[in-house]
């Protein structure tokens, strides 16, 4: 039995990391009766431990949820900017959308920008003050912020405490009332936008999807339009805390679908399913191919575990098909991936999945971003990695991709927030009052300066209190150098960088000068060279541990201790030759954290 359309709410909660969404969740849950007082945990949607420790929504989650009469279907979103086009898929499923926003810390960047994507969609907004119950919260100046962000009356913003649950049947009555039903034909051919999909190891890939025009019924013969395949709908449902199934989901509803999909890639999110017997006349429009931004190279410490840690990948992208990877060798690590992350945060959660969920010990290299090089024939390759750079005498020009930073930050640190975008090679576009003392400042950026230890740098000048968020904003040509080091005249590829000419210089010395720190002392001297195509840039030497051969020769004649440093010297010339230097992993973690 499938609800009428008039009695279905779809909605989701936006905010910014740590405002108190999925805290919020759980009251609703437990306010609705949904989820067994036995079953309740915090954070229940989100069912990664990771989620859990760091408290952040990954994945998004849905779950229906019955009040009054009404079925209302909350569609969470993850929180960060690297699953921008997750939130844009889930956001583009509702009508209606939840903003919370923390009365101890105000507007920040990322409210922001999902807020922006909600109003691009014709989302009925909801504004909704959190913790409100808090020492330090100040309801009257973040409720000011909302008033000039949203143009909202003051009194259209309700107040709440996720965490003691005050406030949060006024928001349920909220959603009824204000958020708009779901229109679309029941009768129409079927159209349905996937906005989720998740692997069971049992069942192969479960996607969830929104029906905006038609009726599945369980059985039908369905195809996904912009992968082209068709498939018979074994088992369709509605997603309560577990999946429950049912024989048919109509216009309006949300619902997963089961149908034995064995690959990730065949389901990917934004797609549009429809009947084969009776299809649709277009895909719902917004689908776009999920493109990674950064990449680096994941290999095993051990070789023998590289079979082990292909499978492990082809395990993690099951459940996340936005990880790319591809095989690559290196001299210095042996073999490996290339593998390409939604951001930084992707990478990082990747990295600990890998080490906890399969106990894999990997070597992870330089993050860097992808080129496109122009070569003088008129041709164009994407670079990823520098060891795939053209020849210089090739190459007509290079672009690289550019960002439009958005950092709200209180008037104090203004000067070194814009010192550190300025020496980021950030282009000042434009910086306005929100209110009170806090101020928007939006750049343009290069992608390649911000993806290694930018975020860290704004958290610690700002003291905590800046918050970023970006997007972006197309490719612009560089003077971009290949920066090679190199370890007694061999090139070490795993550290190879592409930088900007002007910093070439000084890049190179400083990780000469970090080298020198880090590697151990051999039995002969080690040089390490910076050096842009042939010209060497920079040098360090780290010196041989030398042994006093002279120690047992007493006396005598200066010939003889000339003889025993002599034949010292041809020793340590042969072993240059055959010895190898190991770079220790901390090297490759060192880079990172050049400052």
């Amino acid at each position: 039995m499938c609800p009428i359309m008039d009695k279905i709410r779809n909605f989701c909660i936006i905010a910014h990391i740590d405002h108190g969404k999925s805290t919020l969740a759980d009251r609703m849950l437990e306010l609705t009766g949904t989820v067994d007082v036995r079953q309740m945990e915090n954070q229940v949607l989100d069912d990664m431990e990771l989620e859990k420790e760091r408290g952040i929504t990954i994945k998004s989650h849905a779950i229906q949820m019955q009040h009054k009469g009404y079925t209302l279907n909350l569609i969470d979103t993850p929180g960060h900017v690297d699953f921008s086009y997750e939130v844009s898929r889930s956001i583009a499923a509702c009508e209606g959308a939840v903003l919370v926003v923390d009365a101890t810390q105000g507007v920040q960047a990322q409210t922001i920008s999902n807020l922006y994507m909600a109003i691009e969609h014709d989302l009925e907004i909801i504004p909704v003050l959190n913790k409100c119950d808090m020492d330090n919260a100040m309801p009257e100046r973040v409720e000011d912020e909302i008033v000039d962000l949203l143009g909202c009356k003051r009194e259209e913003i309700l107040r709440c405490s996720a965490k003691t649950g005050e406030g949060v049947s006024e928001i349920l009555d909220a959603i009824i009332e204000r958020i708009p039903a779901p229109v679309g034909d029941p009768n129409a051919p079927l159209q349905c936008l996937v906005f989720d999909s998740v692997f069971n190891s049992f069942r192969g890939i479960i996607a969830y999807f929104k029906v905006v025009n038609g009726t599945m019924h369980s059985g039908d013969k369905v195809r996904f339009v912009n992968t082209g395949k068709e498939y018979d709908a074994d088992e369709i449902g509605i997603l309560k805390l577990d999946m429950s199934p049912r024989k048919s989901i109509s216009a309006g509803n949300v619902g997963y679908i089961i149908s034995g999909i064995k690959t990730s890639t065949e389901v990917k999110v934004g797609d549009t399913i429809t009947h084969v017997a009776r299809p649709c006349d277009k895909a719902i429009d917004g689908f776009e191919e999920a493109k990674p931004m950064v990449f680096a190279g994941v290999y095993p410490i051990e070789s023998e575990d590289y079979e082990d840690l292909r499978a492990s990948l082809e395990k993690l992208q099951l459940n996340d098909a936005s990880l790319t990877f591809q095989p690559e060798s290196s001299m210095a690590l042996g073999f490996g991936f290339r593998c390409g992350f939604l951001g930084l945060l992707h990478m990082e959660i990747v990295q600990e999945r890998l080490d906890r969920e399969f106990d894999m010990d990997v070597i992870t290299t330089v993050p860097n971003v992808s080129y496109n090089v122009y070569t003088k024939d008129g041709g164009m390759v994407e670079v990823h990695n520098p060891a795939g750079m053209p020849d210089l005498t090739e190459i007509d020009r290079i672009e690289e991709p550019y960002i439009r930073a958005s950092v709200i930050t209180t008037a104090d640190y203004i000067g070194p927030i814009m010192t550190l975008c300025l020496g980021k090679r950030g282009e000042l576009v434009k910086q306005e009052y929100i209110s009170g003392n806090r101020m928007e400042l939006l750049f343009d950026m290069p992608l390649g300066e911000i993806v290694i230890d930018f975020y860290d740098k704004l958290k610690s000048i700002s003291k905590g209190y800046a918050s970023f968020d970006w997007h972006m904003n197309g490719f612009r040509p560089s003077n971009l150098v290949k920066l090679d080091i190199l370890l007694n005249g061999e090139q070490v590829d795993a550290l190879s960088t592409l930088t900007h000419r002007d910093n070439a210089v000084d890049f190179g010395r400083r990780m000469c000068e970090k080298l020198k720190e880090l590697l151990p002392r051999q039995q002969f001297d080690i040089a390490i060279q910076a050096a842009i195509g042939a010209k060497i840039i920079a040098r360090e030497t780290v010196k041989q541990v030398r042994k006093d051969v002279l120690a047992k020769c007493y006396g005598g004649d200066v010939s003889r201790k000339r003889k025993l440093l002599e034949k010292q010297k041809r020793g340590k010339k042969r072993m240059k030759q055959i010895g190898n230097v190991e770079v220790p992993q901390k090297a490759f973690l060192a880079v990172l954290k050049l400052d």
